[in-house]
This record gives structure tokens, C-alpha cells and sequence, in this order.
């Protein structure tokens, strides 16, 4: 959408009623799930997720906590702390371990949920901060809400459409691009899919300074041709889905805009779509769920992908 300043933007109002929380996510149906997974060739899967380690790649430049993780239970400590009253003979013949991760919402493959972005204090379906926000997170439009996803998946592999490794950094991504990839696939985009695209960021990870920064992604255009083929789902090999710095002097991400607040289009980052690529697998069976962090703006998740049948 574009605004200028006398311009009050409006966040998208769901047609499945005031309390709808799913958003696109609606268009999936146990008909459409059930087409999608009776053609699934089950002998293999790819895992489109990236490991979580220490040092991995995260928004810390943003101020945004690191990926940490720490034991809090150990073989030898647990014999010597004796925490569970079992005493020594116990304790040193079953080796319990145990650990702690503290990380920001949106590290590493995750999907943003609903209220990570909106107009001002309003998030899609009218929700709004004075309301639906306390001070232990968002009453409405949280990653719990997020049904498990169970699709059609369609890869639009941008790079391999132009011939290169990896697309320029900020190269913005055109609806006449996300053409030519499926004509050249034979891919076409049908309501209730998931639509990935591939920038060839991925091909990096894990070094953070390749992998982030000036990302290519979507124009605001092409986000809008996506959802208009009414998908369920976007995702991207990349940090933000569209391409960054976005070039828009009115919104700071506009493409986030367009998808979570307007759409109601949950979308998927970081995804590892290396091996569909390499394979050309273009069609797949997607499916994947998020953990249900009550209220969370965002949450890890880990996406698979299962060829079809021919």
C-alpha cells in the first residue's frame, strides 16, 4: 500500500469474521490437504530448516539477543550437586543431562506470525495494542495461532531463472520474474499454496556477513501478485522475504506490511532451499508447524518437503 503523510493506512480486515486469527491460513482445508498428501513420494523428504548452534547468525546488530544455550545438568555435576536426592551409587550410574536456550523468536528458520507487524498499534483483523497487548505478549494473532501446514508447495527458484549462484544484493525481486520461473518449471501458483522463493542466500549460511544484509527479495508488486494468487504461505532462502533496503520512502518494510497486516500471510525466513534447487524439485508436498509460543511474535519452525508422485 502506498501512504503518504495525511494518509491513516488501514490493516486488512479478515473475511472469516472479527475474530479470525488465521488469516490466509484459512484456505487450507482437510480437502486440500488430503489432495496434496495422497500424491506424496514418502521415500524422500527435505529439511528445509538450518541448525541452531552458538554463533549461528542472528538480528543482534537490531539489539536483539544471540543464540545461547547452556547446560544446567551434567553427568559428573549431577553427582556431585545431588540435586534430585538420589545420592552418589544413582547418580553416577544414570548420567543426566540437561540444558537451557534463550534466543529472539526470529532466529534461524522461523515464521512471523500475525501481530509482528502492523499499522501503528493495529495488527490484521483490527486487533489493536491498547487492547489485545499486555505485558507478558499479544493476546491475539500469536505464533499458537498458526495452524500445523499441511500444502502444496511450489519453489520459485529466482536464481536459477538467471543463471547465477546467488542474486545481487537488494535486487528486488518483479512479478515478471515469478513468471518466467514458473513458466520455465511448469510450476503454476494455485490458491492455497505455499510459495518459496529462492535468492541463493542460503548457499552461505552459516557466515552472517553474506547471508545478511542488502538482501534480495520481493517488491511490494510482487508480494502483492502473490498473495493475489491467494496463497496460504510465502517464504524465502533469505532474512526478510523482500528485499532490503526496500526503497520506500513511507514504510520501513513495506513487504512485511503487505503480507502479515494487510494479507494476514504468515511468511517463513531463512529457509534452506539449497537441495530442492540442486534436485529441481519445484512441486512438493510442504509441511511444517511452528511451536505454539502463546502470544509470540514469531517462532522457530521446521519445514518439510516431499516430492510427488509422478
Amino acid at each position: 500500500m502506498s501512504t503518504t503523510a495525511n494518509e491513516t493506512p488501514s490493516v486488512g480486515m479478515s473475511p472469516w469474521g472479527p475474530e479470525d486469527q488465521q488469516g490466509a491460513l484459512n484456505l487450507m482445508t482437510a480437502d486440500s490437504r488430503n489432495a496434496i498428501m495422497s500424491r506424496v513420494d514418502a521415500s524422500r523428504v527435505y529439511d528445509l530448516s538450518v541448525d541452531y548452534f552458538l554463533g549461528m547468525p542472528s538480528f543482534q546488530a537490531a539489539g536483539d539477543p544471540a543464540y545461547q544455550m547452556w547446560m544446567t545438568h551434567t553427568p559428573g555435576g549431577t553427582v556431585v550437586d545431588n540435586l534430585n536426592g538420589a545420592g552418589e551409587r544413582l547418580n553416577r550410574c544414570c548420567g543426566y543431562s540437561g540444558d537451557v536456550v534463550l534466543m529472539y523468536t526470529h532466529t534461524g528458520t522461523h515464521i512471523d506470525a500475525l501481530n509482528h507487524f502492523g499499522y501503528g498499534r493495529k495488527i490484521y483483523n483490527g486487533f489493536d495494542a491498547d487492547t489485545h497487548l499486555g505485558s507478558r505478549g499479544w493476546q491475539k494473532g500469536g505464533s499458537e495461532q498458526i495452524s500445523p501446514i499441511v500444502a502444496r508447495g511450489v519453489l520459485l527458484d529466482i536464481a536459477a531463472l538467471k543463471g547465477v549462484d546467488c542474486l545481487p544484493p537488494s535486487y528486488g525481486i518483479t512479478v515478471d520474474d515469478c513468471e518466467a520461473a514458473v513458466k520455465r518449471q511448469g510450476t503454476p501458483v494455485r490458491e492455497g499454496d505455499v510459495v518459496l522463493l529462492r535468492t541463493g542466500r542460503m548457499r552461505y549460511w552459516p557466515d552472517g556477513s553474506k547471508v545478511f544484509g542488502d538482501s534480495p527479495g520481493v517488491t511490494v508488486e510482487t508480494a502483492r501478485w502473490i498473495t493475489a494468487q491467494k496463497a496460504v504461505v510465502v517464504g524465502a532462502d533469505n532474512e526478510a522475504v523482500e528485499r532490503t533496503p526496500a526503497n520506500n520512502d513511507n514504510l520501513w518494510l513495506p513487504g512485511h506490511i503487505h503480507f502479515l497486516t494487510e494479507a494476514g500471510v504468515p511468511q517463513i525466513e531463512c529457509l534452506d532451499l539449497e537441495s530442492l534447487s540442486r534436485d529441481q524439485v519445484y512441486e512438493f508436498a510442504f509441511v511444517g508447524a511452528p511451536i505454539r509460543l502463546r502470544g509470540a511474535t514469531g517462532s522457530p519452525i521446521r519445514p518439510l518437503a516431499f516430492p510427488l508422485r509422478a
